[in-house]
Formats: structure tokens, sequence, C-alpha cells
């Protein structure tokens, strides 16, 4: 009986495990939200990684997190680096392309809990009297990344902090 049981249960994970190699060997997340504003008023809110205690959902998350800033003031080079408590972790961001008023590239370099190295990239677009912000994580998913998915979505995790970070984009800018 106990035999049986193991067997059923060794089954049963080997099952989820290879299910588990069949995800993409890629992720994306994203969001996008519309702005009453040009993309030329929003951009430095984004450019200048000082701005993002003012918008990012994940400033909140830990409020009392390590910041260091370092490189250039804002655009290619600029730098921010945090750590945090055990729910915002350790890591490093890093403009990596900027292409003003449109697009802004950013190489995340995680470190705690779990490395990672994903880029995450913010293009506006002109839509008449407004600028259609879109926000966008991807980079690889290694294998424990593609067990856990099975789990926790990150389009939920993410796009929710995404969400959030967008509205308090909008919130500011508008004002």
């Amino acid at each position: 009986m106990i035999k049986t049981i193991l067997i059923v249960l060794a089954v049963v994970i080997a099952c989820i495990l290879i299910y588990a190699a069949t995800k993409p060997d890629t992720f994306r997340v994203q969001r996008s939200i519309t702005i009453k504003a040009t993309p030329e008023t929003i951009f430095p809110l984004i450019s200048d990684l000082h701005n993002m205690q003012t918008w990012s959902a994940w400033e909140k998350v830990d409020p009392g997190m390590k910041r260091t800033y370092s490189g250039a003031a804002s655009g290619p080079g600029a730098v921010y680096e945090w750590d945090g408590n055990q729910d915002i972790g350790q890591g490093r961001m890093e403009i990596i392309d900027a292409m003003p008023p449109a697009k802004i590239t950013i190489r995340m370099d995680f470190i705690k809990p779990f490395p990672a190295q994903n880029t995450l990239e913010f293009v506006l677009q002109t839509e008449g009297d407004s600028t259609r912000v879109t926000q966008a994580i991807f980079g690889p998913s290694p294998y424990l990344s593609k067990v856990m998915s099975l789990v926790f979505s990150m389009d939920k995790m993410i796009g929710g902090k995404f969400e959030e970070s967008l509205a308090e984009l909008k919130t500011i800018t508008e004002k």
C-alpha cells in the first residue's frame, strides 16, 4: 500500500516537473495606461530614477529600504540600487538606453531573494492630447521560474504592481 502511494506520488511529481519544462523559456509582463499629458512631461519622471520613489508601487513595500544612486543624473548610465526587506529584496537597475521622449530601457539585476537579470522598458506613445505609457518587464525564464509559475502567476503579481505604479504616475502627472 505505501509502495503504491509512493509510486503514484513519484509519477505525479514527475508529470509536474515535465510539464514545467514545457513552459516558455522567456517571460513578458506588461501593462499600459493613458495619461492626459505629453510624453515630454512624463518622460523625466521615468528617466530620472530619483523620481521612482514618488510613483513606483515597489517603493511602498519597504519605505525604509536603502537606496543608492550613482552614474548619470538621468538617462543612460543612471544607476539605482536598493536593499530592502524580504518582500523587496536587493538589486540594481541601470538605464541602458533612452530615446526622449519615447522610450527608456533599463537593465534590472536582482540579487536577493533570487538572482536574475531582466529588462524593464517604458514606451510612451502620443494619442491625441494624451500619452499611452506601456511598462514591460521581460527576460529569461529558468527552470526554477517555470516550476514556480505553476503556483504563482507572475503576470498577476508583477502586473498588479505595474498597474498601481502606472496609476500613481498618472495621478502625479495629471495634477
